[in-house]
């Protein structure tokens, strides 16, 4: 049977608190099997037989809606892509260790078009870096050169999709647990 992760956004973040028991519950409602939390910023393991990814996020985007009664956004990758995602390097080991310097996953619903591409890529700075692939965008945040202008909300308006960041070491932990 497949497993799956889900990175939802809009848990335990702006006053939305929901204990990992209740998400827990709340994905076992769904018929997934299972189901596991994965530290406490939304982070859900699941088995389903169902393959189809978008249905999956659509399925469990309604419940958490219903169920909590605000809008969560589902990100679901396979454990095939979480490992293929934790392996992708867009950037180099040097830049990766400078002191200060963080890499984020942004998960988004969508591979995004051209033209949100070049928007994005437009916003590269001294501090801000980025790559996108597939339905991924890594951003490199260079802390030491300043504060970054640039977060969820900003990254969402200019790829005009829905988005939830993971620093990089929460996916590196999901594949070694998950992936062999």
């Amino acid at each position: 049977m497949p497993k799956y992760v889900a990175f939802l956004r809009a848990i335990n973040v702006g006053g939305h608190v929901v204990k990992m028991g209740q998400l827990r519950e709340l994905f076992e409602a769904l018929s997934f099997e299972r189901v596991e939390t994965f530290i406490a910023s939304g982070n859900v393991i699941f088995d389903t037989r169902s393959k189809n990814v978008a249905a999956l996020e659509r399925k469990i985007d309604r419940h958490l809606h219903d169920s909590l009664g605000y809008p969560v956004a589902a990100f679901v990758r396979s454990v095939d892509e979480i490992a293929q995602i934790s392996a992708f390097s867009p950037f180099s080991e040097s830049e990766l260790a400078n002191d200060g310097n963080q890499l984020f996953v942004i998960f988004i619903s969508e591979k995004p078009d051209k033209a949100a591409v070049e928007k994005l890529m437009s916003m590269r700075s001294k501090i801000d870096d980025f790559c996108c692939n597939e339905r991924e965008v890594y951003w490199l945040y260079r802390r030491k050169a300043g504060e970054s202008k640039f977060y969820g909300p900003s990254l969402e308006k200019v790829l005009g999709i829905q988005a939830t960041v993971r620093n990089v070491n929460t996916v590196h932990r999901l594949a070694k647990k998950y992936c062999g």
